[in-house]
C-alpha cells in the first residue's frame, strides 16, 4: 500500500503529538486523568471590607497596596482584568464551577489570596482566619467532589494560630495551611513561629508559603515599574522565604515538615547548584552553621512545588529534575492565570503516562490528603 506525502506528514504529526501527552501512538483513546489545580485563590466579602479599610487608612504602610488589594478592590475600571479578578475571587459556586467544567478540572485547591490575614493586628486577624476557614469550609460542604481548602492563620498570634490549625484539620477536615509569606516583615525562620511549625508537622499538612509584595525591609526598588507584584516581585519575595528557611536550619528542627512553593519553585530550582556551593563555603568559613545536608537535599525532601502561572515547557524539565518528579504539582493560579491555556500547557508537555498522574493527580492526593 503507498502512502503519499501529506498521509505520511499527518501520521507523524499525530504519533508525535500523542506521544507529547504521553498516549498510544496508534491514537487509542487515553483514559482521563484527574486534574487536580493546587493554588487556586479566593476571598471573602468581609476579608474585603477590612483589606480596603487598612488600605485606604494607611495607603504607604505596605507594599500590598498598590500592587493588590486598591487595584483589584477599590472601584475597578468595568470590564478590567482587575474586575475581573473581583468578581471571580468573590464566587466560589456558579461561575468558577462553570470555567472548571470548561476547561476541564476536576478540583482545585482553595487558598485566601494575598494577604490573607497577615497584615492585622492579631485580634483582628485570629478572627478573620476563623471566619475565612469557616467560609472555605462551607464552599467545600456544597461542592465536595470539586473543591479542597488550605486554611490560613494568623501567625501574629502563634497561640491562637496553632488552635486554628487543628480545628481547621480536626474539625473542619481542611487539607492543609496557606502562609501568604512575610507577618509583620517577618519570615517563618524567626524563633516566635516554631509553635506554627511544629504544628504543622505533627498534624502532617503542608504549608503552602505563598508570595506577597515584598516586605518592608526590601520594597523600595519594587515600588517603579510596577516591580513589586507577579512581574517580579512576588517571585524575588517568597524565594528569598524560602531559602532562610532552607539555611537557618528549620529543616534540621523539622525533618518531616513540609513547605510547598508555587510559581515553579520561585526560582530556586535555576539557583540550586549556587545553593549548595556556597552554603559549603559559608559553613567553613563561619559565616553560617553547618546544615546536616545540602540546600538541595531540603528542596527535595521538604519542599514541593506547583506550576501555578508558569507554562514553560523548559522550567518544567528543570523543576522535575531538580526537586523529583514525586515533588511536583499542576496549577492555575485562578483566576489571575486563564485555566483552560493552564490545562494546555500540561496536557501538551513532554510527559509519561506515570509523570503525567503524578503532576496532575497522585502528589496532591498524596500530599494534601485527598481522596
Amino acid at each position: 500500500m503507498r502512502t503519499n506525502r501529506r498521509e505520511f506528514l499527518a501520521a507523524t504529526t499525530a504519533g508525535i503529538a500523542a506521544a507529547s501527552l504521553g498516549a498510544p501512538a496508534d491514537g487509542r483513546p487515553q483514559a482521563p486523568i484527574r486534574r487536580i489545580a493546587t493554588e487556586e485563590a479566593f476571598a471573602t466579602p468581609e476579608l474585603v471590607k477590612a483589606w480596603l479599610a487598612i488600605a485606604r487608612a494607611e495607603p504607604g504602610s505596605s507594599l500590598d497596596v498598590p500592587t493588590g488589594i486598591l487595584s483589584i478592590f477599590d472601584n475597578p475600571r468595568p470590564g478590567s482584568n482587575q474586575d475581573r479578578f473581583r468578581r471571580q475571587l468573590l464566587d466560589l459556586d456558579a461561575e468558577r464551577l462553570a470555567d472548571m467544567e470548561a476547561a476541564g478540572v476536576d478540583m482545585q485547591i482553595l487558598s485566601v489570596t494575598i494577604p490573607g490575614v497577615q497584615m492585622f493586628e492579631p485580634d483582628m486577624a485570629s478572627a478573620l482566619a476563623i471566619t475565612t476557614n469557616d467560609h472555605l469550609a462551607a464552599a467545600i460542604a456544597r461542592h465536595p467532589r470539586r473543591f479542597a481548602g488550605l486554611a490560613c492563620f494568623a501567625p501574629q498570634d502563634p497561640v491562637r494560630a496553632v488552635r486554628e490549625m487543628e480545628r481547621a484539620v480536626k474539625m473542619l477536615g481542611l487539607n492543609g495551611f496557606i502562609v501568604n509569606s512575610h507577618t509583620g516583615n517577618l519570615y517563618l525562620d524567626d524563633a516566635r513561629f516554631a509553635p506554627i511549625l511544629e504544628a504543622a508537622q505533627a498534624l502532617d499538612r503542608p504549608i503552602y508559603l505563598h508570595p506577597r509584595a515584598p516586605s518592608n525591609g526590601m520594597a523600595g526598588p519594587f515600588r517603579d515599574y510596577s516591580m513589586g507584584g507577579s512581574i517580579w516581585g512576588f517571585g524575588v519575595e517568597a524565594g528569598t522565604h524560602a531559602v532562610r528557611l532552607i539555611l537557618s536550619g528549620v529543616f534540621d528542627r523539622y525533618p518531616r515538615l513540609r513547605i510547598v512553593l508555587g510559581h515553579m519553585g520561585e526560582a530556586l530550582p535555576f539557583w540550586m547548584w549556587r545553593l549548595d556551593h556556597m552554603a559549603v563555603r559559608r559553613a567553613k568559613d563561619g559565616r553560617m552553621k553547618p546544615l546536616a545536608l545540602a540546600p538541595s537535599a531540603y528542596f527535595r525532601r521538604n519542599i514541593a512545588v506547583t506550576t501555578s502561572g508558569f507554562e514553560a515547557p523548559e522550567v518544567l524539565e528543570l523543576v522535575i529534575k531538580t526537586a523529583g518528579i514525586e515533588n511536583v504539582m499542576w496549577a492555575i493560579d485562578y483566576p489571575y492565570e486563564n485555566s483552560r491555556d493552564a490545562v494546555a500547557f500540561i496536557d501538551g508537555a513532554r510527559l509519561t503516562p506515570a509523570q503525567r498522574s503524578s503532576i496532575l493527580h497522585r502528589n496532591a492526593e498524596r500530599l494534601f490528603h485527598i481522596e
